[in-house]
Protein backbone atom coordinates (compact mmCIF):
# COMPACT_ATOMS: atom_id res chain seq x y z
CA UNK A 1 0.00 0.00 0.00
CA UNK A 2 1.52 3.10 -1.07
CA UNK A 3 1.92 6.04 1.24
CA UNK A 4 0.11 9.45 0.68
CA UNK A 5 1.98 12.76 1.35
CA UNK A 6 0.23 14.84 3.37
CA UNK A 7 -0.90 17.80 1.58
CA UNK A 8 -1.31 21.15 3.91
CA UNK A 9 -4.86 21.99 4.51
CA UNK A 10 -6.35 25.33 4.44
CA UNK A 11 -6.91 26.33 8.18
CA UNK A 12 -10.21 28.49 8.40
CA UNK A 13 -10.29 28.79 11.73
CA UNK A 14 -6.61 30.37 11.94
CA UNK A 15 -7.52 32.76 9.03
CA UNK A 16 -11.09 33.53 10.84
CA UNK A 17 -9.30 34.04 14.09
CA UNK A 18 -6.74 36.22 12.38
CA UNK A 19 -9.65 38.91 10.79
CA UNK A 20 -11.31 38.93 14.10
CA UNK A 21 -7.94 40.28 15.75
CA UNK A 22 -7.32 42.91 12.99
CA UNK A 23 -11.19 43.55 13.13
CA UNK A 24 -10.79 43.92 16.68
CA UNK A 25 -7.44 46.30 16.77
CA UNK A 26 -9.77 48.48 14.32
CA UNK A 27 -12.63 48.90 16.62
CA UNK A 28 -10.27 49.79 19.36
CA UNK A 29 -8.23 52.00 17.92
CA UNK A 30 -11.39 53.80 16.55
CA UNK A 31 -12.63 54.16 20.23
CA UNK A 32 -9.64 55.02 21.46
CA UNK A 33 -9.25 57.71 19.48
CA UNK A 34 -13.07 59.35 19.74
CA UNK A 35 -12.87 58.87 23.65
CA UNK A 36 -9.71 60.91 23.24
CA UNK A 37 -10.65 63.86 20.91
CA UNK A 38 -14.49 63.80 22.49
CA UNK A 39 -12.94 63.81 26.08
CA UNK A 40 -10.38 66.61 25.44
CA UNK A 41 -12.98 68.62 23.12
CA UNK A 42 -15.22 68.39 26.53
CA UNK A 43 -12.98 69.18 29.29
CA UNK A 44 -11.34 72.17 27.59
CA UNK A 45 -15.44 73.11 26.95
CA UNK A 46 -16.43 72.84 29.81
CA UNK A 47 -13.48 74.13 31.74
CA UNK A 48 -14.10 77.69 30.43
CA UNK A 49 -17.74 77.73 31.98
CA UNK A 50 -19.80 79.16 34.96
CA UNK A 51 -19.08 76.70 37.55
CA UNK A 52 -20.09 78.37 40.60
CA UNK A 53 -22.38 81.67 41.26
CA UNK A 54 -22.98 84.36 44.60
CA UNK A 55 -23.22 87.51 45.62
CA UNK A 56 -21.19 89.67 47.11
CA UNK A 57 -21.99 92.65 50.06
CA UNK A 58 -21.28 96.34 48.78
CA UNK A 59 -22.49 99.04 50.70
CA UNK A 60 -26.54 98.86 51.46
CA UNK A 61 -26.70 95.86 48.05
CA UNK A 62 -25.34 93.03 46.83
CA UNK A 63 -23.16 92.33 43.84
CA UNK A 64 -23.72 89.44 41.70
CA UNK A 65 -20.15 87.11 41.14
CA UNK A 66 -19.65 83.91 39.25
CA UNK A 67 -16.18 81.95 38.45
CA UNK A 68 -15.89 80.02 35.31
CA UNK A 69 -13.27 76.57 35.78
CA UNK A 70 -10.40 78.34 34.97
CA UNK A 71 -11.02 80.49 37.99
CA UNK A 72 -11.14 77.60 40.24
CA UNK A 73 -8.80 75.51 38.75
CA UNK A 74 -6.86 75.01 35.47
CA UNK A 75 -6.10 71.92 36.08
CA UNK A 76 -8.45 70.10 34.42
CA UNK A 77 -7.82 72.00 31.48
CA UNK A 78 -3.87 71.70 31.65
CA UNK A 79 -4.47 68.22 31.69
CA UNK A 80 -6.61 67.95 28.59
CA UNK A 81 -4.07 69.41 26.49
CA UNK A 82 -1.41 66.88 27.96
CA UNK A 83 -3.93 63.99 26.88
CA UNK A 84 -4.53 65.19 23.47
CA UNK A 85 -0.88 65.57 22.78
CA UNK A 86 -0.41 61.85 24.53
CA UNK A 87 -2.76 60.30 22.06
CA UNK A 88 -1.41 61.96 19.31
CA UNK A 89 1.67 60.84 20.44
CA UNK A 90 0.89 56.85 20.98
CA UNK A 91 1.02 56.47 17.28
CA UNK A 92 4.50 58.01 16.84
CA UNK A 93 6.24 55.54 19.03
CA UNK A 94 6.04 51.69 19.74
CA UNK A 95 7.11 49.09 22.40
CA UNK A 96 7.77 50.37 25.15
CA UNK A 97 7.98 54.01 24.46
CA UNK A 98 4.04 53.60 23.74
CA UNK A 99 3.26 52.18 26.89
CA UNK A 100 4.23 55.02 28.72
CA UNK A 101 2.72 57.05 26.27
CA UNK A 102 -0.97 55.90 27.14
CA UNK A 103 -0.41 55.34 30.85
CA UNK A 104 0.41 59.50 30.27
CA UNK A 105 -3.11 59.65 28.67
CA UNK A 106 -4.82 57.66 31.48
CA UNK A 107 -3.66 59.45 34.22
CA UNK A 108 -4.31 63.20 32.13
CA UNK A 109 -7.75 61.92 32.07
CA UNK A 110 -8.04 60.95 35.51
CA UNK A 111 -6.28 63.90 37.37
CA UNK A 112 -8.66 65.77 34.95
CA UNK A 113 -11.75 63.84 36.32
CA UNK A 114 -10.65 64.09 39.96
CA UNK A 115 -9.87 67.77 39.96
CA UNK A 116 -12.52 68.59 38.08
CA UNK A 117 -14.89 66.95 40.95
CA UNK A 118 -13.02 68.44 43.43
CA UNK A 119 -13.65 71.95 42.44
CA UNK A 120 -17.93 70.97 42.28
CA UNK A 121 -18.18 72.36 45.84
CA UNK A 122 -15.22 75.13 45.63
CA UNK A 123 -16.78 78.58 47.03
CA UNK A 124 -12.74 79.66 47.32
CA UNK A 125 -12.50 81.65 44.29
CA UNK A 126 -15.73 83.35 44.95
CA UNK A 127 -14.72 84.26 47.77
CA UNK A 128 -11.53 85.59 46.66
CA UNK A 129 -13.49 87.90 44.10
CA UNK A 130 -16.04 88.81 46.91
CA UNK A 131 -12.99 90.18 48.91
CA UNK A 132 -11.37 92.18 45.81
CA UNK A 133 -15.02 93.61 44.61
CA UNK A 134 -15.37 94.83 48.38
CA UNK A 135 -11.84 95.81 49.51
CA UNK A 136 -12.28 93.48 52.52
CA UNK A 137 -10.13 90.38 52.68
CA UNK A 138 -12.16 89.03 55.20
CA UNK A 139 -15.69 89.06 53.01
CA UNK A 140 -17.07 85.96 51.36
CA UNK A 141 -19.71 85.05 49.16
CA UNK A 142 -23.16 84.48 49.80
CA UNK A 143 -26.01 82.70 47.96
CA UNK A 144 -23.83 80.46 46.54
CA UNK A 145 -24.70 77.82 44.06
CA UNK A 146 -22.92 75.54 41.52
CA UNK A 147 -24.01 74.59 38.11
CA UNK A 148 -23.36 71.42 35.96
CA UNK A 149 -20.58 71.77 34.68
CA UNK A 150 -17.99 70.85 36.91
CA UNK A 151 -19.47 67.09 36.41
CA UNK A 152 -19.41 67.69 32.76
CA UNK A 153 -15.51 68.24 32.71
CA UNK A 154 -15.08 65.22 34.98
CA UNK A 155 -17.07 62.95 32.50
CA UNK A 156 -14.36 64.46 29.77
CA UNK A 157 -11.73 63.14 31.97
CA UNK A 158 -13.26 60.03 32.27
CA UNK A 159 -13.84 59.71 28.79
CA UNK A 160 -10.13 60.57 28.06
CA UNK A 161 -9.25 58.31 30.78
CA UNK A 162 -10.99 55.20 29.00
CA UNK A 163 -8.46 56.20 26.04
CA UNK A 164 -5.79 55.43 27.89
CA UNK A 165 -6.74 52.04 28.94
CA UNK A 166 -7.75 51.25 25.67
CA UNK A 167 -4.67 52.31 24.37
CA UNK A 168 -2.86 49.95 27.01
CA UNK A 169 -4.88 47.09 26.38
CA UNK A 170 -4.43 47.40 22.63
CA UNK A 171 -2.37 49.92 21.81
CA UNK A 172 0.14 47.80 20.84
CA UNK A 173 -1.99 46.11 17.71
CA UNK A 174 -2.21 49.81 16.68
CA UNK A 175 -0.39 50.89 13.29
CA UNK A 176 2.16 54.00 13.76
CA UNK A 177 2.24 57.37 11.26
CA UNK A 178 5.52 56.20 9.99
CA UNK A 179 4.98 55.11 6.19
CA UNK A 180 8.55 53.82 5.80
CA UNK A 181 7.76 50.80 6.70
CA UNK A 182 4.63 48.02 7.43
CA UNK A 183 3.29 47.27 10.03
CA UNK A 184 5.80 44.82 10.97
CA UNK A 185 8.81 46.49 11.15
CA UNK A 186 10.05 45.04 7.82
CA UNK A 187 10.87 47.57 4.87
CA UNK A 188 8.70 48.00 2.21
CA UNK A 189 9.95 45.75 -1.24
CA UNK A 190 11.06 47.86 -4.10
CA UNK A 191 8.67 48.21 -7.46
CA UNK A 192 10.85 45.91 -9.73
CA UNK A 193 12.10 47.96 -12.94
CA UNK A 194 10.26 47.66 -16.04
CA UNK A 195 11.20 45.20 -18.85
CA UNK A 196 13.18 45.83 -21.73
CA UNK A 197 11.01 46.69 -24.30
CA UNK A 198 10.44 44.07 -27.05
CA UNK A 199 11.61 45.74 -30.70
CA UNK A 200 8.53 43.22 -32.45
CA UNK A 201 6.42 45.25 -30.42
CA UNK A 202 5.69 48.97 -31.54
CA UNK A 203 3.61 49.82 -28.20
CA UNK A 204 6.62 49.02 -26.12
CA UNK A 205 8.90 51.15 -28.07
CA UNK A 206 6.46 54.14 -27.81
CA UNK A 207 6.02 53.46 -24.10
CA UNK A 208 10.17 53.42 -23.48
CA UNK A 209 9.96 56.66 -25.33
CA UNK A 210 7.44 57.98 -23.20
CA UNK A 211 9.46 57.07 -20.24
CA UNK A 212 12.15 58.66 -21.52
CA UNK A 213 14.46 55.57 -22.39
CA UNK A 214 16.27 54.77 -25.15
CA UNK A 215 14.50 51.81 -26.99
CA UNK A 216 17.63 51.14 -29.23
CA UNK A 217 19.48 50.38 -26.04
CA UNK A 218 19.90 46.79 -25.13
CA UNK A 219 19.12 46.20 -21.36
Amino acid sequence: MEDVSAVPVPQPRARAAAASDSAGSRRSLAAGLTLGAAGATVVLLASGRIWAEGEASVGGGTLPLSADGQDVTGLPAALAVVGLAALVAVFAVRGGGRVIVAGLLALSGLGAAVSAWAGASDSAALDEKAAQTTGDTAATVEALSHTAWPYVTAVGGVLLLLAGLLALRHGSRWPTMSGRYERDGTPRARRAAPAAPDPDRPEDLWKALDRGEDPTREA
